[in-house]
This record gives C-alpha cells, structure tokens and sequence, in this order.
C-alpha cells in the first residue's frame, strides 16, 4: 500500500502527550485504536507499517499541525479516520507521500506557539507567574535566545543540544503568543525558553542571566530554568517540501466545529470562576 501522511490536530489537555505509554491515554493510542476499527491496523500489529509521527508532545500539549504518515489504503481519508477518533483528536489534511518518507527525519522546520499570560499592567489580585511583562524587555530576552546555541542548561537532554531556534512574539490583550521555530527541539526546549524570557520580561531575573544559561559550563540546580507550564502550548506548523497537503472540507469543519464548542465551555468556566473571585470579599 502507499505511504499516506495526515496532519492531526488535538486538544491536548486531557492527554498524557502524544507517545504511547503503559496505562494512561495518550493521542497516539487514540490514533491506533481509531486504525484497528476501521480495519487498517490488525490487532496482532504493534503499529502500521512504515509508521512515524513528525514529534512527540509532552503532556498537556496541544497540537495543530501533528502529522503521522504509515502505509494506508486509498479510502482511509481524514474524514473517515475521525469516524474512530475520539471528538478532541481530529483529522484534517492529508497527502500522498514518495516511498521511504519519514515523518519525523523528512521534516525540514517545526513551529510551536506558547500562549504566555503576561498582562503589560499590574491587575490586582496577584497571581503567581502573572507578574507583568515588559514587551521590551521580552521581545529583547527573545532575539538573545534565538540562533546557534547549545542549549544544555535547558533541556534535561544529555546530547543532541546543539539548536538555532528562532523565537519572536505579538501581543493579544493580557497574553503574548510566542513563536518558537527550529529545525528538531530537544525535550522541553519551547518551555524552558519562554520560562526564561518571562522572568527576564518581568525583571524577576537580569538579562545576563541569559548568557550564563547558554554558557556551557553546566547550572547548579539552584539556578536552573524551569519549565513553563505545557497547557498553552500548541505544536503549529511542521514543514515537509515535498509534500502537498489536501485538505478535507468536511473533516475541517467537524474539526472547527470541535474545538469552538470546547472554546465555549472554557470561557463559559473562565466566566464562573471570575464570578467567585470577584464575589469573595
């Protein structure tokens, strides 16, 4: 059978990443449990053949543009693979891929978005990680981060940390939406990045600290980055040059339609919990 690659967007706040692990849900088991309903995956089968996904999302993370390939029959289209899908893993592009594509190894750039809450003014009452950020100050911890680097001070990687990410950010209201780009990431890269700029941002640490985490010499761990939360972060783009990707209008706008609902139900439990705040007093 062809190798066919699917673009797979997901909320991915109810996940435990998107990587299969021993007893806990995670988007991948939910892409296979989909294919061994609908026949393409037989259950002896550990997974389908020539499978990869372009990368592995931590817990929480949500993406829009994770792309998994595998050999497929011709009337497996995203619409049909959403039929087994549970409503938060959606489907919605698809193309045909030359032999020997690898998802993971072919991808050319991969895009995170981190949605920082980072209001530009003091709002009372204070919240922790909610102290204001200096644009300024953020867009410049930005380009000191960004380019060639060994970034093995934020990443609990042992090898493989030489990185050129580019990161950049707009603001939206109290949120500053940070994009981070690069060829590969290392494990937690995109969090520990954004961690830093906010605290740089937010003049909780100085600008050197920047160099001192890229210095090679190793961090104590008193002086270590953390990383950001994973719940704001959403996997973007992934680019593959010689693929061209279909989309399907039908899986699309069950897709759209998803997660609007799901945005309804988390403004609409923003909506009650401000509700408490402002009725305790």
């Amino acid at each position: 059978m062809p190798t066919r690659a699917f673009r797979i967007a997901y909320d991915g706040r109810d996940y435990y990443g998107f990587q299969r692990q021993p007893d806990v849900p995670t988007v991948e088991d939910a892409v296979f449990d989909a294919l061994r309903a609908l026949g393409v995956l037989p259950a002896e089968a550990d997974r389908p053949a020539g499978y990869a996904a372009a990368g592995r999302t931590d817990a929480g993370v949500s993406a829009l543009a994770q792309t998994v390939a595998f050999e497929a029959p011709d009337w497996l289209t995203p619409r049909a693979l959403n039929a087994d899908l549970p409503a938060d893993v959606r489907a919605w592009a698809a193309a045909d891929a030359p032999a020997g594509f690898h998802a993971t190894h072919d991808a050319t750039r991969r895009e995170y978005t981190y949605y920082l809450y980072a209001p530009a003014d003091a709002a009372p009452p204070a919240v922790e990680d909610a102290a204001p950020v200096d644009d300024d100050r953020f867009a410049a911890a930005l380009d000191a981060l960004s380019g060639p680097q060994d970034v093995a001070n934020l990443t609990p990687d042992d090898d493989n940390t030489e990185r050129a990410p580019t990161l950049s950010a707009s603001r939206e209201g109290d949120f500053l939406a940070v994009t981070v780009a690069a060829g590969g990431f290392s494990r937690e890269l995109v969090r520990r990045l954004v961690s830093l700029a906010r605290d740089v941002g937010a003049g909780v640490e100085p600008p050197e600290k920047i160099d001192r985490v890229l210095d090679p010499e190793p961090l104590p761990g008193h002086e270590g980055v953390a990383p950001a939360p994973p719940e704001p972060l959403v996997l973007t783009a992934v680019d593959y040059p010689d693929l061209a990707f279909a989309v399907d209008e039908r899986a699309a706008a069950g897709a759209r339609a998803v997660f609007d609902r799901r945005r309804i139900d988390r403004l609409t439990g923003a909506r009650v919990s401000r509700r408490l705040r402002d009725g305790v007093r």
